[in-house]
């Protein structure tokens, strides 16, 4: 079973997320907003996909306070975990956003939030999880 990290500070969306990603998508799911744990998991190899909340109001590695675009910056410069898959989530949909979320941090997706087709999120995670190997 494919597993989905959600780095969410507000508990009632990593719910929601939790929530459709077990009943519509079959997957495990892991959730944390504690850096150093995203960090563990990421290097053990534990998820395969990452759901990044942009806006993360709490958290702080390595004694600074970091976002969800620093997080992935941080991810994607590690070349242990640069392939993980992280897919940017955030209520901030303005035009210009997306492509500027996405450049700025080198993650692989982006997903506006509130999360109204339940069909067309778990399909745009499942399109960016590793496929099995056969």
């Amino acid at each position: 079973m494919k597993t989905v990290l959600i780095v969410e500070d507000d508990l009632i969306n990593a719910r929601v997320f939790s929530k459709i990603l077990t009943k519509r998508g079959g997957l495990g799911v892991k959730h944390t907003e504690d850096v150093e744990e995203v960090m563990k998991i990421a290097h053990a190899g534990e998820t395969d996909l990452i759901l990044m909340d942009v806006s993360l109001s709490r958290s702080i590695y390595q004694g600074k306070s970091v976002d969800g675009i620093q997080i992935t910056q941080i991810l994607k410069s590690d070349p242990q975990t640069a392939k993980l898959p992280v897919i940017l989530v955030t209520a901030h949909a303005m035009e210009g956003d997306r492509e500027n979320f996405l450049e700025q941090s080198g993650a692989d997706g982006y997903i506006s939030k509130p999360v109204v087709d339940h069909e067309q999120f778990v399909e745009q995670i499942m399109a960016l999880l590793p496929k099995e190997e056969s």
